[in-house]
């Protein structure tokens, strides 16, 4: 796209200080095949742990592009000082890209700055539904990825982030939304739309997540279904300045009971 506003290595549109605070909460993806976290989520917050929307809300269009980049630089300056050992997951506004190239400069920055490696940063595509130029959002998934960088398609099922957009779009994951996810237990229909989604990403070699796991019973009917990344309010909410518990010895039992002694037989099937 042309209206880019960087000249000379800055950007008059994503520098410069917002006229409030906000932190981060982290929110793990396990893997229950591995019986360990393998991605933290990193989720807006006001700075005394109000609600996301408390601080979305002052985000005017003017500011959009620099909230987009400070949260990023906000995300990556946390997990480094929270010694986080997994890949992080953070969420972008398509709309607040202009050229992934130069969009990008800020996160390579703080990255490099702080030691992050980059192949271990995941970006979490939301709000489809305001691109209207799919292509513009091609392109920066195929910049990401030629960068080194992984992407993912949030709420997954769900509105406007549904199966077209996989004509289009290559992300790495499918992050299953909530509504496919609640009562998959004993749900016979939302069982037959999991076990096409399991189908669909084998033959297009994505990672599925599942989103909004809430139950042990849903947790352990996911697993069994192949779709053993998942995250949800059962293994941890958000955790404000903070990686949250322990939760190691909650995965190992989930494992034993999801596949007992074939568990290994399951591990890098959603990698």
């Amino acid at each position: 796209m042309s209206q880019c506003a960087r000249v000379n290595d800055h950007c008059k549109r994503c520098e410069g200080t917002l006229p409030f605070e906000f932190t981060m909460a982290f929110q793990p993806i396990v893997d229950v095949s591995l019986a360990r976290i393998v991605t933290y989520e990193a989720l807006v917050r006001g700075p005394n742990g109000e609600s996301a929307y408390s601080v979305i809300a002052k985000v005017t269009d003017d500011l959009l592009y620099r909230f987009d980049q400070a949260c990023r630089v906000k995300a990556i300056e946390m997990a480094s000082a929270l010694d986080m050992q997994t890949d992080l997951s953070i969420n972008f506004l398509p709309n607040a890209v202009y050229e992934p190239e130069a969009c990008i400069q800020a996160t390579l920055a703080v990255s490099e700055r702080v030691g992050w490696p980059t192949h271990r940063l995941i970006f979490e595509i939301t709000e489809t539904e305001r691109v209207r130029d799919r292509q513009h959002l091609c392109n920066i998934i195929d910049a990401y990825r030629s960068m080194g960088f992984k992407t993912a398609l949030d709420d997954f099922g769900n509105g406007y982030a549904n199966l077209d957009l996989l004509t289009e779009l290559t992300p790495d994951k499918l992050k299953i939304d909530r509504q496919l996810v609640m009562n998959c237990d004993h749900d016979a229909r939302r069982q037959a739309l999991l076990n096409a989604i399991v189908l669909l990403a084998q033959e297009l070699e994505t990672t599925l997540i599942a989103e909004g796991v809430e139950t042990r019973a849903e947790a352990l009917w996911l697993a069994r279904a192949g779709i053993s990344r998942q995250q949800g309010f059962y293994f941890a909410k958000p955790a404000v300045n903070s990686l949250g518990e322990d939760i190691s010895e909650l995965l190992a039992e989930l494992k034993r009971e999801a596949y007992g002694g074939l568990g290994a037989m399951h591990e890098g099937s959603s990698a």
